[in-house]
This record gives C-alpha cells, sequence and structure tokens, in this order.
C-alpha cells in the first residue's frame, strides 16, 4: 500500500473538515493519486477551546492558527488548510500562504427567524454575530438593533438561533455553500451595502517556505486570480494594523490584467465609516492595496481609530 505524500492540518470544525477535504480532492486530480496518499490530521486551536468571549478579547485571529502553525514548522504536518480570512497579516518566520483554491461567493447571508432580512426585523430585534465587521454594518443599517456575541462553528450558531438566542445570525454564504447548507440563508446580503471581510470566500493553503516538494504539488492547484485578489486584500488589512479588534472590509475583483478594489473601515457601533476604491494593474495587487489602506487611514484621522484599541 502506498505510504502517505501529504499531511494536511486543519481544524476540526465540519466547514474546516469539508475545506481540506476540497483541497485533498483537488491535489488528487492534479497528481493523479489516490485518497489514502493524504493524510487529515484534526488540530484543535486556542480559538475553538475559547467560546465564552470575543476573539478580539482573547487574542485575535492567530488563536486559530497557533497550534496548526506549530504543527507545521514542527514537521508534524505538511500543509496547513485555512479560512483566509483567519489568517492573521503577519506570518511565523518559515511561514507562506503558497497557494489558494478558486473562490466562492464573498458574500454574507442573514439567517432570520423573526424575518427574513435586517430591513424587516422588528424594532430592538436580536441578532447574533462574533465579527466586529458584521456587527457594526449591522448596527450602520439599523442603529435600534441589539447586537449579542454569537460564537461557535456554523451547525453551533444556527443551534442558537432556533434555541431563540437571537432573532438572526449572519453567516459567510461560501461556508454554507460548502457544507451544502445554503437553503437556510434567508436573504443574501450586496456587497454595497454589506461589504465582506478580506479573504472572505476563499481558501489559502500554508506551507514551509523553501520546500520546494511541497511547492510544486500546490502549483498545480493555485487559483492565479484569487491569489492577486487577496494579495490586494491582506496588504489593505496589514496596512490597517487589521485584527480581531478592527472593523475593515475590504474585496478585490481580477478582470484580465486589472484589479478593483474597495475597502471600507467603521467604528464598532457603525456610527462612522471611511470608505475607498482604488484599481490598477493586476501585478501591483500588493501595491494598490497597501496604498488604499494608508490613504483610509490618513484620511480617517488617527482619532478614528481610538477606540480600537
Amino acid at each position: 500500500m502506498q505510504t502517505t505524500v501529504l499531511r494536511i492540518g486543519t481544524r476540526g470544525s465540519p466547514l474546516a473538515l469539508a475545506q481540506a477535504h476540497e483541497t485533498r480532492a483537488r491535489l488528487m486530480a492534479a497528481h493523479d493519486l489516490p485518497e489514502h496518499a493524504f493524510a487529515i490530521e484534526v488540530i484543535t486551536t486556542s480559538g475553538d477551546r475559547i467560546q465564552d468571549r470575543p476573539l478580539s478579547e482573547a487574542g485575535g485571529k492567530g488563536l486559530f492558527t497557533k497550534e496548526i502553525e506549530e504543527a507545521l514548522i514542527g514537521g508534524r504536518i505538511d500543509i496547513a488548510v485555512h479560512s483566509s480570512k483567519d489568517m492573521p497579516t503577519v506570518l511565523p518566520d518559515g511561514l507562506e500562504l503558497s497557494a489558494f483554491l478558486p473562490r466562492e461567493d464573498p458574500r454574507d447571508a442573514f439567517i432570520g427567524k423573526a424575518a427574513k432580512s435586517i430591513q424587516d426585523l422588528p424594532h430592538g430585534a436580536t441578532v447574533g454575530s462574533s465579527s466586529l465587521r458584521r456587527q457594526a454594518l449591522i448596527l450602520r443599517m439599523r442603529p435600534d438593533l441589539e447586537v449579542v456575541t454569537f460564537r461557535g462553528n456554523v451547525q453551533t450558531r444556527l443551534r442558537k438561533l432556533e434555541e431563540g438566542v437571537a432573532d438572526g445570525t449572519i453567516l459567510a454564504l461560501a461556508g454554507l455553500r460548502r457544507l451544502g447548507l445554503e437553503h437556510v440563508a434567508t436573504d443574501v446580503m450586496l456587497l454595497d451595502r454589506f461589504p465582506s471581510a478580506p479573504g472572505q470566500g476563499a481558501i489559502c493553503i500554508e506551507s514551509r517556505t523553501g520546500d520546494l516538494r511541497i511547492e510544486e504539488m500546490l502549483g498545480a492547484i493555485n487559483h492565479v486570480e484569487t491569489a492577486q485578489a487577496l494579495a490586494c486584500e491582506r496588504a489593505f488589512l496589514a496596512a490597517l494594523d487589521g485584527s480581531c479588534r478592527t472593523p475593515i472590509a475590504g474585496h478585490a475583483m481580477v478582470d484580465g490584467d486589472r484589479l478593483t478594489f474597495e475597502g471600507v473601515i467603521l467604528t464598532p457601533d457603525g456610527t462612522q465609516s471611511h470608505e475607498i476604491r482604488a484599481e490598477g494593474a493586476v501585478s501591483e495587487a500588493d501595491k494598490i492595496g497597501r496604498a488604499a489602506g494608508e490613504k483610509i487611514r490618513r484620511d480617517a484621522g488617527s482619532h478614528f481609530f481610538d477606540g480600537w484599541a
């Protein structure tokens, strides 16, 4: 029997496993290898264990990647599969994002119990979300609503909704689709009213820098347009020191050799926001995102960020 060719590290939630299985399927097809050539290693992260408070209070995005990256650095796994929006902008020394799968729909979906859309919710209704971006955007649309922290995987959040913890919640449409749960969405949020998080809908693969065997394997499944769009979005995020403490939205679109980017920053209560649009050659994706982040920071002024720390 053939030995394992590649060990894939992932979190253990149903969505994380679906993403790991998609990665494995693409690698199997690209390299004509059987399923048993790939081992999927489930790793529990700090973000999975901490469920009693917002991630912004517990340490930020890195809580979903720390233990997986330690396994990668230590050689226990060969690659790590992540949701791109969970990835910090600064990676540990010796690691890199080496491939992106074709991006799913980046939009958010509303799942309502009391109404089908945020606009139709009764006055003072409760919406659950663990994302500061979503919380700020909800309050920008409907300042009368009460927003409560909603942690857990997709199934946990849907169960909380059924139990009446909130009148509605918002989840990534991409995640619902990957789980075969798109039917639970009662409304899909348009990007011009409810812009997505940088990286939303994209699966990224992290590996050790300089591992030529792995680089060659991943090169066969890397989706160039998604990688270009994410380079822009992550540069925008990095220029704003983006973390779980900052409500930031950003989305890049690639059309041939051109790239268009739209970004938004908000105060946590949604009362103030600054938006920016930029475009240019796709070869300068990183530069476009970084310049947009620096400009929006200057335009907003340091006082805008005072409440983010």
